[in-house]
């Protein structure tokens, strides 16, 4: 998969991993029919309550945002480089040492048992009502 060259500054979360996230004046303070604010508080809450979830999540991110997503990159290197160095071969390891016990097991099965449930089958075989 090759690195996308451009950002898409209007789409950001283009696969909605983050659509839970979607917090909306609406979503955290509603006044029922029988109980109204004035409007102008209620305009102005509506105002401020969006000014400072912007803010604060852009201070945030300005602060912070691109530490983490370097942390993150880490972490996504490390985890490609575990599965690429030591997990895949290990796996591969793992199959072909579980293939040859498989045939071992299959060599053992057919000498000793096979056998035993061939006679077994043959004296049982004589029984006829």
């Amino acid at each position: 998969m090759a690195d996308n060259p451009s950002v898409d500054l209007i789409n950001r979360d283009p696969n909605n991993i983050n659509d839970h996230l979607g917090v909306y004046f609406e979503d955290v303070l509603a006044e029922p029919e029988s109980t109204h604010s004035i409007d102008c508080v209620w305009k102005l809450s509506f105002t401020c309550f969006n000014f400072w979830k912007n803010l604060c999540y852009k201070i945030q991110t300005l602060l912070c945002g691109i530490c983490i997503a370097a942390e993150w990159g880490c972490e996504f290197a490390y985890i490609s480089f575990a599965h690429i160095w030591c997990f895949t071969p290990f796996l591969k390891a793992l199959a072909i040492n579980c293939g040859c016990a498989k045939k071992l097991y299959g060599t053992c099965v057919k000498c000793y048992l096979e056998p035993c449930c061939e006679a077994c089958g043959i004296l049982f075989s004589a029984f006829k009502k």
